[in-house]
């Protein structure tokens, strides 16, 4: 099953994208949190209701070799690093800032293929109250979900990339982010249940999108 949708300056396609990124038009850039090939699911806790949610395809080793072809930033590269050019300009994610660790990493690390330096973005993430902040009342609605503002972070690496391409949408926080700064964007899903809520936070922003690339600007 196959659906397309056009939001503005979004197109959002539920589908495989193995499949539908043959017959996709011109894009400047990836910007993507693919499933990394590590079984992952989400500890059980008492606290974590939702506990025990898996990611789609994570059952098998990741191929970045489609994606190596665009400027990219790619999450989660060190779980396939074995897999990707030498680059010296690595992205990380810093989720404690000082705090303890906890049951989850310390920090998120995303492989660039275009140059530069390493650089750090600083966000506590710690379960559900970063969620709640994020989300609000909804709290969690994907199991790997990222911050909008380390999305946007990560688009101002790309200032010349007008379409943006995340091929492992989610639940559309990429797209978020990039109708926030004006861009164009093509977001790509396969299981259903997120590609409603992206396309719901992607109208939502789409809405408000006026008032966030004055801020920008």
């Amino acid at each position: 099953m196959t659906s397309d949708v056009v939001i503005g300056n979004a197109r959002l396609i539920l589908g495989d994208c193995r499949d539908i990124l043959p017959t996709l038009g011109k894009v400047d850039a990836v910007v993507t949190d693919p499933p990394y090939g590590i079984g992952w699911k989400t500890p059980v806790s008492p606290k974590r209701p939702k506990s025990g949610w898996t990611v789609f395809g994570d059952d098998k080793p990741f191929d970045p070799s489609d994606f190596l072809v665009f400027p990219c930033i790619m999450w989660g590269a060190n779980h396939y690093a074995s897999r990707l050019p030498d680059s010296a300009g690595w992205l990380v994610w810093d989720k404690r800032c000082g705090m303890a660790a906890n049951d989850q990493s310390d920090c998120e690390m995303a492989f660039c293929n275009f140059g530069g330096s390493a650089r750090i973005f600083r966000k506590v993430w710690n379960g559900g109250g970063s969620l709640l902040a994020e989300n609000g009342p909804e709290r969690a609605i994907h199991p790997t979900q990222k911050p909008v503002s380390l999305m946007r972070w990560c688009l101002g690496f790309l200032p010349n990339a007008e379409t943006i391409l995340d091929p492992f949408m989610g639940s559309g926080t990429t797209g978020v982010a990039a109708v926030q700064m004006g861009r164009k964007f093509i977001g790509i899903e396969r299981e259903p249940k997120y590609f409603d809520i992206a396309c719901k936070r992607i109208e939502d922003a789409q809405r408000q999108g006026d008032f966030f690339v004055e801020a920008a600007a």
